[in-house]
């Protein structure tokens, strides 16, 4: 059990119906979801649970409620399996600020009106400057470097040796989907994505996040957590502050932040929330490892029983 590391979603991975069945099964989500209707001041626990889907899809109620959603799955997970104690916890985007709280830097209240706020500048900031973004697989960093230069897009999530994401303006991704192919990308997939996430083009929502983020308390993680803008574990509370505005406009290193908890000892990994995104992802770096997810009542049993084991 010493060598776990808790992975959380990031925005993308929600559902019409996530949490349904936890909450009705398990009075520590119910808590959750109902604590997250008071702070928020809407009934975000209805938008989860029932839709519709286009406004759970909006950035300012998705993240929240993938937070709200990956926080409860991990909160179960503890209560059930007690001497559960992870080397080190990460994130994918969105999901870092659940590994923030869960790796005790911020309260659950904080995060939540974080979150708001952030979800909000980031939709705006989608809607001043439309972009998009586009997975690339099989190409090279320096060829990926290459094709950002002529086509004006930027590198934003490192996910994997063979897998990048390239972010930009709408006209800029098309040229990237255009480049990759002819240069001999295995894939090359524009996403359905709300705007050009982790580029230049969110800088107007850094300036929203600052001024919240000012007043918020900001503690020393009692267990260690990766920064998706370097790959290594967070410091201390301004270097927190700091990498957390970064994280906005600049590039995910996923890649590297699974190996930095491979080398702090994890083995097996633990991806909390919806969907189960990292878990392939890290199928494809940590080659080996032992992949559990949870995300409802059959995932959760399913990773009980193997931790167990």
């Amino acid at each position: 059990m010493s060598s776990t590391a808790i992975v959380f979603a990031g925005q993308g991975a929600q559902f019409v119906g996530m949490g349904r069945d936890l909450a009705e099964a398990y009075p520590v989500c119910r808590s959750l979801f109902a604590e997250a209707d008071d702070v928020l001041g809407y009934p975000l626990s209805k938008l989860c649970f029932e839709g519709p889907q286009e406004e759970l899809t909006k950035s300012n109620h998705c993240q929240p409620a993938i937070f709200v959603m990956s926080v409860a799955c991990y909160r179960i997970l503890q209560g059930l399996v007690p001497d559960l104690a992870p080397v080190a916890m990460a994130g994918l985007s969105l999901g870092e600020w659940s590994a923030l709280h869960a790796g005790g830097v911020l309260t659950f209240a904080d995060t939540l009106r974080i979150l708001q706020v952030r979800g909000a500048a980031m939709q705006a900031a989608c809607e001043e400057q439309p972009g998009g973004m586009v997975s690339v697989m099989g190409l090279s960093r320096s060829d990926l470097e290459v094709i950002c230069q002529e086509a004006g897009v930027e590198m934003a999530n490192l996910n994997a040796e063979e897998q990048t994401v390239l972010s930009g303006p709408k006209a800029g991704i098309e040229k990237a989907e255009f480049l990759a192919r002819e240069r001999g990308a295995k894939r090359a997939i524009v996403l359905e994505v709300a705007g050009a996430f982790h580029s230049s083009l969110m800088r107007s929502a850094v300036e929203k996040l600052e001024e919240v983020l000012a007043d918020v308390v900001i503690s020393v993680p009692s267990i260690p957590v990766v920064s998706n803008v370097t790959g290594r574990f967070h410091g201390d509370a301004d270097a927190i502050r700091r990498e957390m505005l970064r994280q906005v406009t600049e590039s995910v290193h996923w890649y590297e932040g699974v190996g930095a908890m491979t080398g702090a000892g994890a083995e097996c990994f633990v991806e909390c929330g919806p969907g189960k995104v990292l878990t392939g992802l890290i199928k494809r770096i940590a080659r080996g490892a032992r992949l559990l997810n949870v995300q409802d009542s059959a995932s959760l049993d399913a990773a009980i029983a193997s931790l167990r084991d």
